[in-house]
């Protein structure tokens, strides 16, 4: 969960190495969105983190064979983790409208 919608985890069929390579990666150029000065820049940015979600499983096809849907960027309530959703308390719920650095969602 990320802001209040369900994201994908890493695959944790990825070789150790490879996993934390690339997860370098995207903390760069995620970094580097700060500074970027042109249109050029940034696509090549958004490039770099996009070729590093995908490899990493958390964008792209997905990487389980277990037939499960693929949820991401859907609230819990519209998918079938409803049930769970419902389950949780309301602090558990705002824990989950958090983004990725913990910061809390917009309203």
């Amino acid at each position: 969960m990320a802001r209040g919608v369900m994201r994908r985890c890493t695959n944790p069929n990825l070789a150790d190495g490879e996993r934390r390579a690339y997860i370098k990666t995207l903390m760069q150029a995620r970094m580097a969105m700060r500074s970027v000065a042109t249109a050029e820049e940034l696509a090549d940015i958004r490039s770099r983190i996009d070729v590093a979600k995908t490899y990493l499983g958390e964008a792209g096809a997905v990487w389980w064979d277990d037939g499960a849907a693929d949820v991401s960027g859907q609230h819990p309530s519209a998918t079938e983790y409803a049930n769970w959703w419902a389950g949780l308390t309301d602090d558990e719920r705002r824990a989950c409208e958090v983004d990725e650095r913990g910061d809390p969602s917009p309203e």
